[in-house]
């Protein structure tokens, strides 16, 4: 287990700068959209409604009340977000690659370390699932704050309020906080099986170099067609005959076995196909 925690320490260390990036830019970026945002719509109701003597009912009844769902809409707020979420997609890939392409090869050197070669694959996955997390925490951490900024820039009459539960709500923010435990289950071991089948897949292409191409794109797609048996059976088979709690159950059983799976198979190539 130490060694496996070290390993987990070992990759987390290998990315914090460029992470550190992410968090400076999220943090920078909304908090500079929430305070635009709520000037910008300040200063336009100062000036229809003292200026062009606009009554604040009828401004209101135009351009409507800010609230945080409003700017949680914005490029300042989502741009980050989808910042984060593409480079952490390129670093499932890359934090494979690197240790291959890279001037030294580095990866025979850490498969040659004296521990179970699975613990490499589960450190790399084990740190994905860190900064994805850790991202989550931050944005959570950031909601009452944004919230805070708001409140003091547009008067109380000008702003629908939320609370922190009402802004998780938001539709482009219900993937990242889901509304219920079973939904965060469903969708972040939907995520990590997702991941694990990219890591196997890269391990069939250097096991196999060319053939092993077709052999990741082939186990990938039997694993999502597996995963998505009981939706599509449902669906165009059966005439929606199952309840969604029983679809959730056998989407967490096919998931179950589709993560097993991606797990035995990636131990089986990184113990026996990889050669150092």
């Amino acid at each position: 287990m130490s060694r496996y925690l070290k390993l987990v320490n070992f990759e987390f260390n290998r990315f914090w700068k460029l992470y550190i990036v992410l968090i400076g830019v999220t943090i920078f970026s909304q908090l500079i959209g929430v305070i635009v945002e709520s000037r910008t719509y300040v200063n336009q109701a100062n000036q229809m409604i003292y200026e062009e003597l606009i009554p604040m009912s009828e401004f209101i009844e135009q351009n409507g009340t800010l609230s945080f769902y409003k700017i949680s809409q914005t490029l300042w707020f989502m741009g980050p977000i989808g910042l984060c979420l593409v480079v952490l997609i390129i670093y499932v890939f890359f934090i494979w690659y690197r240790d291959w392409l890279g001037k030294n090869t580095f990866i025979y050197r850490l498969l040659m370390l004296p521990t179970a070669r699975i613990h490499v694959y589960l450190a790399k996955a084990t740190t994905i699932l860190l900064f994805t997390l850790g991202l989550v925490a931050l944005q959570l951490i950031l909601l009452p704050i944004e919230n805070q900024v708001l409140l003091r820039i547009v008067p109380n009459e000008l702003r629908t309020n939320l609370s922190v539960y009402e802004m998780i709500k938001v539709p482009d923010l219900m993937i990242m906080f889901p509304n219920t435990f079973i939904e965060f289950i469903l969708y972040y071991v939907g995520g990590m099986a997702a991941v694990f089948i990219v890591f196997t897949a890269i391990l069939f292409e250097r096991s196999f170099r060319m053939k092993g191409v077709f052999y990741g794109i082939l186990y990938s797609a039997a694993s999502i067609v597996i995963f998505l048996a009981p939706i599509l059976v449902d669906e165009f088979i059966l005439n929606n005959y199952f309840y969604p709690l029983e679809l959730f159950f056998m989407e967490l059983g096919t998931g179950f076995i589709v993560l097993t799976g991606a797990i035995w198979t990636g131990n089986f190539l990184i113990t026996k196909k990889v050669r150092v």
